[in-house]
């Protein structure tokens, strides 16, 4: 029993110690993107990075989530005769809820470890040593401008997922299953509001955006500086964001309705 004690005590310190130092990582980034210059080049190539390389990727999981939702909701729709409530049932489960969070886990796992990779590989190889001993600071040059551009590209990437799975559900029940046009139209229309559902989306892909970008760009920043260290790092990078991604999902749903 003291053994589990003791180890249990040693897991709860050592989270601590990792969510300060976490916070203290994610302060010193704030600070660096106040700093001159703006590295506007670093941050256009990394919303290129994080944004552009997974339009294809955001834009098919989207259509085939519309696609599963069209079917699913339609079918069950019908039992209690309110097909016509499609477009409101895919539209508020995908702007709400859906698209924000499916996004940060898509991003997560092509974005988000890619980025805890390029910087793992660049400690692992003495680059951002070289830059110290150049007098560059290693959170300005490399990890600010790709902690902002997965910030910037995140509520744009959720708002095509949206629209994408918009489009998705209406051609299964419109197009496939028969059902009225103007009825899904009319219903998504008149059931999304801009402060309780779109704004909803766009604040929650926000916070989604910064836990992504904080903890991937932490993990590649403070791993083992060996092939074994970058890949662990990389591992919980998509774990660790997952799992935040999913209780702040559950968090933020709690604290909009009150």
């Amino acid at each position: 029993m003291k053994g589990v004690l003791s180890r249990l005590g040693a897991w709860v310190t050592g989270g601590v110690v990792g969510l300060g130092q976490t916070v203290n990582f994610g302060a010193s980034v704030l600070r660096s993107a106040f700093v001159s210059p703006l590295r506007g080049r670093q941050i256009v190539a990394a919303i290129y990075d994080s944004g552009v390389l997974s339009l294809a990727l955001l834009c098919a999981s989207g259509a085939t989530v519309g696609f599963v939702l069209g079917l699913q909701l339609y079918y069950t729709l019908s039992r209690f005769g309110a097909e016509s409530s499609l477009g409101t049932a895919v539209g508020l489960a995908l702007i709400r809820e859906l698209g924000p969070v499916l996004t940060g886990l898509l991003v997560t796992g092509r974005a988000g470890s890619a980025t805890c990779a390029e910087i793992g590989s660049m400690k692992a190889t003495d680059q951002l040593d070289g830059l110290r001993m150049m007098a560059i600071d290693p959170i300005h040059f490399v990890v600010m401008p790709r902690a902002l551009g997965i910030i910037i590209v995140m509520p744009l990437l959720s708002a095509l997922f949206v629209i994408f799975g918009i489009g998705g559900a209406y051609l299964i029940g419109v197009e496939l299953l028969g059902l009225d046009g103007g009825s899904y139209i009319s219903g998504l229309e008149s059931a999304v509001a801009f402060r309780e559902d779109v704004l909803q989306s766009i604040v929650k892909s926000l916070i989604f955006g910064v836990l992504l970008a904080l903890i991937s760009t932490y993990r590649g920043y403070a791993c083992a500086p060996n092939a074994v260290g970058v890949s662990r790092a990389t591992t919980s990078t998509v774990v660790t964001t997952s799992v935040c991604i999913l209780l702040a999902d559950f968090v933020l749903t709690s604290l909009w309705g009150v």
